[in-house]
């Protein structure tokens, strides 16, 4: 075959990694199955996984008081996310195996391409979690319930596209819990700050992977499965709107609530600020957007791992101040 003529399940790559990407050029090659399982050659997913931990451990010291074991907390909510995101995405690919061979950007993940079996994958799976949960049985009693509590919202978030046109909220549940689970292992307990951030990130999270699921809404149609995209349709752009003045609001009360004892107003505003600053980041997405064309959605979804980390960089200050 031509080098020309070669496709990604022939390559073993998947169609929508990064070119290049280390799983693909320095990973070991009986290793590179299960990391693209993982999506350890599309970080993207980590990242929007890990910033709202990082909301809920710096909020909470912000509200409380820095500790040392704040710095375990943000290491170890960085590897949980990697474990947790890996064993979700393995998961999500074991039951949606039939769906990913018709559709052209997943048609090349390890399953339906056929690099491991449904028994390999489990597997991997399994071993992930277990890792996880060595990490969180370090967090403290309500933290470690809570994250065993994800687990349900883990199992269903894939089942979600065949029920509902609103399989977006289901993912936002699930992948915005962290900052409920890093607030506790803060403080040992849920507070209403950490509510607050925690449907601002639902509300994000319906934001960019609104934009995300506009890549596929044709394959979609056809295979039956459901999304916000194609809920909205050509509307898409009010409801992200919407769902970016839901997040900035949420977000800047939970900061607020957060922030409450604090005797300084600059450190307050300087928290606000990373949320405000979000919602530019946000904004300026909206000015590009092109729900009809999938690499400027693939681009958008992908820079809001520097949107998230914006209200984090603002935590940091506040901090400092």
């Amino acid at each position: 075959m031509a080098e020309t003529d070669k496709t990604p399940e022939a390559e073993g790559t998947v169609s929508d990694a990064v070119a290049g990407n280390w799983v693909d050029t320095q990973a070991p090659e009986w290793t590179r199955p299960y990391l693209r399982l993982s999506r350890a050659d599309r970080p993207i997913g980590t990242w929007l996984l890990y910033i709202p931990c990082l909301w809920g451990v710096l909020l909470a010291a912000n509200a409380t008081g820095w500790t040392r074991f704040d710095l375990w907390i943000i290491l170890g909510c960085g590897l949980g996310a990697w474990l947790m995101r890996g064993a979700g995405c393995t998961w999500n690919d074991i039951t949606d195996r039939d769906f990913d061979g018709q559709v052209e950007r997943t048609k090349s993940r390890p399953i339906p391409s056929g690099q491991v079996t449904v028994k390999q994958a489990a597997a991997w799976m399994a071993i992930q979690a277990a890792l996880a949960f060595i990490i969180l049985l370090t967090f403290g009693k309500t933290a470690i319930l809570l994250g065993i509590a994800s687990l349900v919202l883990v199992v269903i978030y894939p089942f979600a596209k065949r029920f509902t046109f609103w399989p977006q909220v289901f993912l936002g549940l699930a992948f915005n819990w962290g900052a409920l689970v890093a607030w506790a292992a803060h403080t040992g307990e849920i507070g209403v700050p950490s509510l607050l951030l925690y449907a601002g990130g639902i509300a994000w999270t319906l934001f960019y992977d609104t934009i995300y699921a506009h890549q596929d809404k044709d394959d979609d149609a056809l295979v039956g499965i459901k999304s916000t995209a194609r809920l909205f349709g050509e509307e898409t752009p009010k409801f992200l709107r919407l769902f970016q003045m839901a997040t900035v609001l949420l977000l800047t009360a939970g900061v607020v609530m957060g922030l409450l004892s604090s005797d300084s107003i600059v450190r307050t505003l300087a928290a606000i600020a990373g949320v405000w600053a979000l919602g530019w980041h946000m904004a300026w997405q909206m000015v590009r957007l092109d729900i009809d064309n999938p690499d400027v959605c693939l681009k958008l979804f992908r820079a809001n791992r520097d949107a998230g980390l914006i209200p984090a960089v603002g935590l940091v200050l506040a901090l400092l101040l």
